[in-house]
């Protein structure tokens, strides 16, 4: 790069342009780069997977009224109602909760023993994500697989046991003690050993495997009909806004904090939307502010300009170091705005950590890639400018013949 060139570029640059430039292009990128960082360690946090329902699922039920308290109505679900749940946009599929129709206790062998009363239902195995050695049963088997909510064991070892004098478990610990099952019907009853395979916090009940409880529905319950009061339901997204919609028009409720969260997902999603809209303009501002910058220094250079051009030098001599000048800003504003970003998003993680009980931290990639974006994209429109600005000076202009 000539020195000539340099000097000239130095004799009219006006540092206040830069600078307000630099500030604008530095609080416009610090905006879009956090606003995408905040939404994919949010997403973290809200979206997260149970690792037994690996999907978007939502839980159903029917409201309860006044008039269940004199038998009046019913919050089972039916064939219909089933059908048409299954051809609205947002569903992918629907399964029905099978709930034992016989009286079921428990005992934990530990201490002097824990016993107590429970019920079992069955989800289709389609909805688990369990492997199916783990979660098997076949006719004539002694033992039941068990899966049992997670708050389950959190009330037991921070209630129950503490106050009775008994040990606390671990998830690890309680999927290694045997547990006693008492299955009593109408004139019989069966035993068997039950075994912990895994445990969920999404769904709050005690699943076992549907042949289990098809099995002794028919041997201890006489074959009495198991209609479905609850429905798991397999959602293309959790945030729909047309599921809590329908879900008030036809009078269901879900069950858990899942679909609360997909509602927050939704409001993530605009404010995020609205942050990044901001972020944009703000640096599509400092783009502009630059152009502006850049235009006004080749117009107050035009003359020099046309006369290195007429001692020989070439367009892409003169070009060079005015693009070098916005790369270098761009460079500088962008490695400024991700440092503050990274350094916001330390602090907040920090203090996220002690008050939220999920895990918070997403990736970094779409920032650094959002990031890199930019760079080339302001970088590639400020060369454009500046090539285009070079290229009409006079002496590219086509001449015209005397006559």
């Amino acid at each position: 790069m000539n020195r000539l060139v340099l000097r000239l570029l130095r004799r009219h640059i006006s540092p206040l342009q830069l600078v307000g430039f630099s500030l604008a292009n530095l609080v416009g990128i610090a905006i879009i780069l956090l606003g995408i960082q905040f939404y994919q360690d949010a997403l973290s946090s809200l979206g997260a997977k149970d690792k037994l329902l690996q999907g978007d699922y939502i839980i159903l039920s029917k409201k309860v009224g006044a008039a269940s308290l004199f038998g009046v109505g019913d919050n089972t679900f039916s064939p219909r109602e089933i059908k048409e749940l299954e051809s609205q946009g947002f569903v992918k599929k629907v399964g029905a909760f099978t709930p034992s129709k016989f009286q079921v206790s428990a005992g934990l062998g530990i201490g002097s023993g824990v016993y107590t009363y429970m019920f079992f239902e069955a989800v289709p195995d389609a909805f688990l994500d369990v492997r199916s050695e783990d979660w098997r049963y076949h006719s004539g088997d002694t033992e039941v697989p068990i899966i049992i909510p997670r708050n389950y064991l959190g009330l037991y070892n921070s209630a129950f046991a503490q106050s009775q004098g008994l040990p606390l478990l671990s998830e690890a610990t309680m999927s290694k003690i045997p547990l006693s099952i008492e299955a009593r019907g109408r004139t019989e009853t069966v035993h068997f050993k039950g075994r912990i395979t895994a445990f969920t916090n999404r769904l709050n009940t005690l699943l076992v495997p549907q042949s289990f409880i098809e099995e002794m529905n028919a041997r201890l319950a006489g074959g009495e009909e198991a209609k479905p009061t609850r429905l798991i339901v397999e959602v293309t997204s959790v945030s729909d806004a047309n599921i809590p919609i329908y879900l008030k028009e036809n009078g269901y409720e879900s069950e858990g904090e899942r679909l609360a969260s997909g509602e927050s997902m939704y409001l993530l999603r605009l404010i995020a939307g609205v942050v990044l809209a901001i972020g944009l303009i703000i640096s599509a501002l400092s783009i502009y502010l630059l152009m502006l910058s850049i235009y006004l220094l080749l117009q107050k250079n035009t003359r020099q300009l046309e006369g290195l051009l007429l001692l020989g030098y070439s367009r892409g001599q003169l070009i060079r170091p005015y693009l070098a000048l916005t790369l270098i800003l761009n460079v500088l504003g962008l490695a400024l705005a991700l440092i503050g970003v990274m350094q916001l998003r330390a602090y907040y993680l920090g203090v996220a950590g002690r008050l939220l009980s999920s895990e918070l931290g997403g990736t970094t990639t779409y920032t650094y890639l959002t990031a890199l974006t930019l760079l080339v994209v302001t970088t590639l429109l400020n060369g454009l400018a500046i090539r285009r600005k070079i290229h009409s000076l006079p002496i590219f202009a086509p001449r015209t013949e005397k006559k």
